[in-house]
């Protein structure tokens, strides 16, 4: 209050000063009754005039001030002195007053007695002061003239209340208030209050402003109460003064009630109130809160404050404008800015209040992380996440904690955050470091939804703030980058694309920023080198070439010192970039003249540019076979793409086809002749050729003649004037081929077709008997045959399987069976040649990160000599993984390769010595594109056999065969793996290469995860129609045989490839409902699509159905397959797919019941064995269903009863190996798994129920009493199974869970027994007597760990005993609570071990009398009512006493 006063009192001196001032320049308007000649001395002989000039103030007249010739205190102190010693006392006092009311009733007198007067003392003495009161404020200073001076003053009020402002300037009305304020003593208060609340209820309101506005400076604290309830009145009455009410109501020291009840009613009316009083409003409500009531005041705030609908419609308008036309200023008019200017203010006010109230932040934070509904979130919440993280550090992790939560609900998405910058630019622009800050936080994060919404921030923090911001998020985006970590990088990446697209104009003055990281390719992935190049020549390419040059020119330069290496690495930096840019400058000319008519797309300044770049990216490279490979992988994805302007592609097919047939096709007839070491054979033809007509692909002479130049042969002159061709080069080449001439012939490759049916030259690939005999080398040799010849019919396969012709489609399913075999042949070479390294397929990674798992060190040694024909996938454009398959299929059936089937996984490991897991070789071989899978859809294909006279002479049906099926299944589902998985759940080791994790993938990230799942939708029919088709398969062989689980056909190779693609299309169907994408509004049509494709299996043609009623179907129609269900991981994969589709569903108790019987009749089967495991069940996949049956089953506790109580014995009964007649699934190896999923399963079902309270009924009582007594039998049952299982897992098990049950009964059931002890003894005693004896098994358990000296049992010992501590501890309160504090006593316990017997230590003879307390209170607990559960839990609690004295 202190600096309000001084505040106020400057002001006041100001407002008179000026006031005084303009009086003294204007003359004044009319004739007094009395004239004075100007700046006289009054001269009157009245009491009043005499006195005060006694007292040291002389009177003038005129437009002069009063004079004051003492100090003001003296001159109080002197007046008062003599109307108090005056003889006619009290008489005097009504003469003085009676004298200056009749003196002010010159209006001229009045004015001069209101203003301040003039000091008459020395320089020095006035030094001091600097401001004289007015004669009427120094005459309200004497105690004895107030009431009547203010009396006076109230009655002269009304004179000037509906007057104007005087001629001279002065407003009356508020001079004679200013006489009131800052009082040092008010008489009688409650007079002054009633006459000035008189007075507002009759002012006008320009005038209520101001009275109501200054009554803090006037009432005292004793009338601040009254004043509060009449100005809350009135606050009802005249919305006009609600502001200036609440801002006195905020000064004055009022009752909370009277607070609370003005604070809901100008709560109700902020929807409705002028957006220039909202900042005192809401300033006031701040103000208001206190520290009980901070929740529920903010939440009721937040609920009624929208400034979306305050802003007037002008100011989004201007704000729309200023985001088209960035760097233009928007004309918009005083409203606007008033507008503006009020909401800025309002923030303002915001701000302070959440800075210096942590209750306040704190509670805003609150108010928004309870709201749940996605509906319920405004564009405030964000708006007010952001104003809090920048205003108080404290909280920053608590934001950024409910910010991730709310954006993993789908509550953020990314509408409600550009409407947040939308409509709130100008505030958010002032905290622009704190909002980049919270992007690169989220960033971090492991969670791709989290990762978005930081990279939306980036953007709209680019697009909507002005250029110093734009300038920081470039900033902050470069340091992303150049961080080094693949995420960050890739998401920065990204959202620099999209800014270059969505705001080209405002990127190009920041691409010298962006050109900086041009010095830190090195750490950068192929796919991540391609987006930076695309994001620098879409800038340095554009329209305005001039202002772009210089990024023109610089990269030129790293491009042509890239490309000059020697070292692959950055030559490989070279290519990429090249093409890259090349592709951009012919995209971006034909794009700029597509709207003008005639054929030019691109100049020929452009195009020879672009000819001339890509001749310099091929002449630098084709000394180099993995470098010529990567350049035409990476030209064919710039094809691919759509990139090139016709005059580029007519240049390029002019020489590809020429160039291809030179190096690598050769006629059938000219069988090449040489020094070989092995006779070549033309194999794999799909024609009979009878002339020398047809052609062949020449791969064993090329790489025969490889070899010899790498093994340092010397050519002849004649040889090294040719060409060297590698066979490297084969299939990267051919797709280049392909796609120049699927774009040149929109899609028909008539004139390439005889490269799908052609032979190759090759040897005869059958190992037999030779294979032995044969050298490391020849063996090696015809593995990179195999390989090469491998990867020339996968690129065949990816070139022609959407041709329509049947002749075409029978001979891609024949090029795909080719595959198959090729792939068994290999396993065998592979076998017995364990050290090579194969050529590669994918060349856009470095050499050195590629090698198979089981040669690394050879294989390294043989890459550091040099090999031309290993390099990672370069079909150019992404960077690929192998992902393996998940954990469940690792144990039995080994997750197989896109480029091997499960069939001979599965039978070569018996025919052969030794097994090969092509797995290992999954870089080593060519992508297949996604178009492959349109394959799927294949049923009968009829070939024609035609005769000499092209008469049908037969016809032959071909369809695909389950090995071929397997093939594509197995390929698909790493695709999905790859790119729809969460990389949370793949994401890479410490220390394990980032870049293995995508070879083989570069076409497939090429595009988008939409686009792939839109793509698995499409083929949903197909695997449908197969799944049917399998499904079918195996209910004839179960009715054939009887349902015997090892009958005829089991063990045969169909059943086992029958069973691989009945898994695999059910991995895929779980991969695909998996996809987070889905829960994306824009992707919500494409699950309504796969979930109507799995409902019209059952029900077709019923369009038009809701998403339950779709998700119930799809539930059904998947159920239906579980009869046919050949193997445990296909019933796991089952029970998933079921659950994602039941998770997608708002009801899915229903169904919730279904998933736990269909668990239990898995969990109930007999399944036949496995080749790798006795029990044919992985242990993680068994874990993973059992944990599903107990999570979903109606009661856990009953669920686990059965299993412990039942199954576990029957196994104890059972021989050595056998199995639980109830449960097959159990046996003595997987019992540890059974016993990890029962415990933790029964801590988390004790751990989820509520505590009870006093306040519940009496049936809830015993409810939870009868559920804890089931929960402590369990525990009882599972705890007592060491005695008999006494393994190390199962004793681990033991001290883990057993800790956490023993919290969870603290936590949740001691409070139940608080409140049942004196209602239901019998019944709390019984269960203290059953945990007793577990617990004291618990610390037997302790004594045992200590004596074996296991650290990964003993290392969980401390915190057990301190539970068990707290326990008996507990234990003892409730007794005291209940009054039964006698019945409580301690004796002591021998340590023991598992068996019962005695841990012998040194202070073991101190606890002799152990045994009989033992007994003790056995018998006590049989007996007697209160105390024996008290006795019981002492001597459990003196267990641990005894433990620790043993331990120490």
């Amino acid at each position: 209050m202190v600096s309000k006063r001084r505040l106020s009192t400057s002001e006041d001196k100001e407002n008179l000063t000026e006031d005084a001032s303009k009086a003294r320049k204007q003359p004044l308007s009319k004739k007094t009754k009395k004239s004075h000649v100007h700046n006289e001395v009054e001269e009157n002989n009245s009491v009043f005039v005499k006195l005060l000039k006694t007292s040291g103030i002389t009177l003038k007249t005129g437009e002069s001030q009063n004079q004051l010739a003492v100090d003001q205190i003296v001159f109080q102190r002197k007046l008062f002195q003599t109307l108090r010693k005056h003889p006619s006392y009290p008489k005097i006092v009504e003469e003085f007053v009676s004298g200056l009311e009749s003196y002010i009733e010159d209006q001229n007198s009045f004015r001069n007695c209101l203003l301040s007067c003039e000091h008459l003392q020395d320089e020095e003495a006035s030094m001091g002061t600097s401001y004289c009161k007015s004669l009427i404020k120094l005459l309200l200073g004497i105690d004895i003239l107030q009431p009547a001076i203010i009396k006076i003053l109230f009655e002269k009020l009304p004179e000037f209340i509906f007057k104007n402002v005087n001629s001279d300037g002065l407003n009356m009305p508020r001079l004679i208030i200013n006489q009131l304020k800052w009082l040092d003593r008010v008489v009688d208060s409650k007079d002054l209050t009633t006459k000035i609340m008189q007075l507002i209820s009759i002012a006008p309101v320009y005038l209520q402003h101001d009275f109501v506005t200054s009554l803090p400076e006037i009432l005292a604290d004793s009338q601040h109460a009254d004043v509060g309830k009449e100005l809350s009145d009135l606050l009802t009455e005249n919305t006009l003064l609600t502001v200036p009410i609440l801002d006195v109501l905020s000064s004055l020291r009022l009752e909370p009630k009277l607070l609370t009840k003005v604070r809901q009613l100008v709560m109700g009316k902020l929807s409705s109130v002028m957006l220039d009083d909202l900042p005192m409003i809401i300033k006031f409500i701040l103000h208001s809160i206190t520290a009980t009531d901070a929740l529920e005041v903010i939440s009721e705030l937040r609920e009624n404050l929208d400034l979306q609908h305050c802003i007037l419609p002008s100011l989004l308008q201007a704000s729309q404008s200023k985001l088209k036309n960035k760097g233009q200023t928007s004309s918009s008019g005083n409203q606007e800015n008033s507008s503006q200017d009020c909401v800025i203010l309002l923030f303002d006010v915001i701000k302070s209040a959440v800075r210096y109230e942590k209750i306040i932040s704190e509670a805003w934070i609150k108010a928004i992380e309870n709201t749940t509904s996605v509906s319920e979130h405004k564009i405030l919440d964000l708006a007010m996440l952001f104003i809090i993280y920048s205003t108080n550090t404290q909280t920053k992790k608590y934001i950024e904690r409910v910010l991730r939560n709310k954006i993993r609900s789908g509550c953020f998405q990314e509408q409600l955050l550009q409407s947040t910058f939308y409509i709130h630019y100008l505030v958010l622009k002032d905290i622009c470091p704190s909002i980049l800050s919270l992007a690169q936080s989220l960033l971090h994060s492991l969670d791709q939804s989290i990762i978005l919404f930081g990279s939306l921030l980036y953007k709209y923090a680019f697009n909507f703030l002005d250029t110093y911001c734009q300038q920081e998020v470039i900033g902050a985006l470069v340091t992303h980058i150049c961080s080094g970590n693949e995420a960050e990088v890739d998401t920065a990446l990204d959202v620099l694309l999209d800014l270059v697209v969505l705001n080209p104009s405002a990127m190009r003055l920041n691409a010298v920023f962006v050109k900086g990281i041009l010095d830190y390719l090195d750490n950068m992935s192929p796919q991540q080198i391609r987006k930076l190049f695309y994001i620098l020549s879409t800038l340095a390419f554009s329209k305005q070439h001039e202002a772009s040059s210089h990024i023109q020119d610089d990269m030129h330069l790293v491009i042509r010192k890239q490309l000059s290496s020697t070292m692959f690495k950055y030559k490989l930096i070279g290519i990429i970039g090249a093409v890259t840019m090349a592709g951009i400058i012919a995209a971006d000319r034909s794009r700029s003249s597509s709207l003008t008519p005639g054929r030019g797309d691109l100049s020929s300044e452009h195009c020879t540019q672009v000819t001339s770049l890509l001749q310099l990216v091929h002449s630098c490279s084709e000394q180099s076979p993995q470098a010529s490979a990567l350049y035409y992988d990476e030209f064919a994805n710039l094809i691919q793409g759509r990139k090139l302007a016709p005059q580029v592609l007519e240049w390029a097919g002019q020489t590809i086809f020429n160039d291809f047939q030179d190096a690598f096709v050769v006629d059938i007839c000219a069988v090449p002749e040489g020094d070989y070491p092995f006779p070549v054979k033309a194999l794999y033809g799909l024609e009979d050729y009878d002339s020398c007509d047809g052609i062949a692909i020449n791969l064993l002479p090329l790489l025969f003649s490889r070899d010899f130049v790498k093994d340092g042969g010397r050519l002849t002159s004649q040889e090294s004037d040719q060409k060297l061709v590698s066979p490297l080069c084969l299939a990267p080449y051919f797709r280049l081929l392909r796609l120049c001439v699927d774009r040149q012939h929109n899609g028909n490759l008539e004139e390439i077709d005889g490269l799908l049916d052609c032979p190759i030259f090759l040897t005869d690939l059958e190992p037999g008997e030779r294979l032995e005999s044969m050298s490391v080398k020849e063996r090696s040799f015809i593995c990179s045959l195999i390989f090469l010849t491998l990867n020339w019919f996968r690129e065949v396969v990816n070139a022609f399987c959407r041709q329509t012709l049947p002749e075409i489609k029978v001979k891609v399913l024949t090029r795909l069976k080719h595959i198959v075999e090729l792939q068994q042949l290999l396993e065998k070479h592979l076998a017995v040649t364990p050290d090579y390294v194969p050529p590669l397929a994918n060349f856009d990674l470095e050499t050195s990160e590629v090698t198979p798992h089981t040669s690394t060190a050879v294989s390294a040694k043989i890459r550091i000599q040099g090999n031309l024909g290993r390099k990672r996938k370069a079909d150019g454009n992404k960077t690929s993984s192998p992902d393996p398959l998940s954990k469940e299929d690792n144990s039995e059936c080994d997750p197989a390769p896109s480029d091997r089937s499960q069939l001979e996984k599965e039978f070569r490991g018996k025919e052969e010595k030794t097994s090969v897991s092509l797995q290992n070789y999954h870089a080593f071989f060519r992508e297949l594109d996604l178009e492959v899978f349109s394959i799927l859809h294949c049923g009968l294909v009829a070939k024609f056999i035609l005769d000499t006279e092209m008469h049908t002479e037969a016809t032959e049906v071909v369809q695909l065969q389950p090995p071929e099926l397997l093939f594509l299944l197995e390929d698909l589902v790493q695709k999905l793996e790859n790119m729809l998985t969460p990389s949370v759940t793949r994401r890479v080791p410490f220390l394990k290469s980032k870049g293995n994790r995508n070879i083989g993938f570069s076409h497939l990230h090429q595009r988008s995860a939409s686009e792939i799942a839109h793509s698995v939708v499409q083929l949903l029919s197909p695997m449908c129609n197969h799944l049917e088709n399998i499904h079918n398969y195996f209910q004839c062989l179960t009715a054939k045989n009887h349902g015997v689980v090892d009958g005829p056909g089991i063990k045969g190779q169909e059943y086992h490839i029958m069973s691989s693609c009945y898994q695999r299309l059910l991995q895929i169907l779980h991969g695909l409902f998996a996809w987070n994408g889905f829960f994306q509004p824009e992707n919500i049509n494409l699950l309504y699509s796969a979930l109507e494709v799995l409902t019209n299996r059952l029900k077709p043609g019923e369009p038009d159905q809701a998403l339950e009623e779709l998700l119930s179907q799809s539930f059904h129609y998947l159920q239906n397959f579980h009869l046919s269900i050949p193997s445990f991981q296909c019933a796991l994969y089952l029970i998933k797919l079921l659950m994602v589709i039941l998770e997608k569903s708002t009801a899915p108790t229903q169904n919730k019941g279904k998933i736990a019987s269909l668990a239990r009749q898995f969990l109930f089967r007999v399944w036949p064995s496995g080749e790798k495991e006795k029990s044919g069940i992985p242990n993680d996949q068994l874990q993973a269903l059992l944990s599903i049956y107990l999570e979903h089953t109606d009661s856990v506790l009953k669920a686990i009863e059965e299993i412990a109580g039942v199954g576990v014995p029957e196994l104890i009964n059972s021989p050595k190996e056998a199995s639980s007649s109830t449960f097959p699934a159990l046996t003595r190896h997987t019992f540890v798994i059974f016993f990890r999923v029962m415990m933790a399963e029964l801590e988390k079902a004790v751990k989820g129920l509520q505590a009870g309270t006093a306040a519940d009924s009496e049936q809830i009582h015993e409810e939870k009493l009868l559920y804890w007594n089931m929960a402590v039998r369990d525990f009882s049952i599972l705890i007592n199974l060491i005695k008999v299982f006494d393994s190390r897992p199962v004793l681990h098990v033991c001290l883990k869970y057993g800790r956490l049950f023993v919290e969870a009964f603290l936590k949740q059931c001691m409070p139940l027994l608080d409140f049942s002890f004196r209602k239901h003894r019998e019944d709390v005693l019984s269960l203290l007597e059953t945990f007793q004896l577990n617990t004291r098994l618990l610390h037997h358990l302790c004594g045992h760990s200590k004596i074996h000296q296991d650290t990964k049992l003993t290392k969980h010992v401390p915190l057990l005993k301190k539970t068990l501590e707290l326990l008996v501890c507990r234990v003892k309160a409730m007794l005291i609570l209940n009054n039964c504090r006698e019945a409580f006593w301690l004796g002591n316990l021998k340590n023991r071990d598992l068996q019962g017997e005695e841990i012998i230590s040194q202070n073991s003879q101190e606890s002799t009398a152990d045994e009989s307390e033992d007994d003790t209170s056995s018998q006590v607990s049989k007996s007697k009512g209160t105390e024996d559960g008290e006795e019981d839990e002492a001597s459990d609690g003196e267990k641990e006493r005894e433990s620790d004295d043993d331990s120490d």
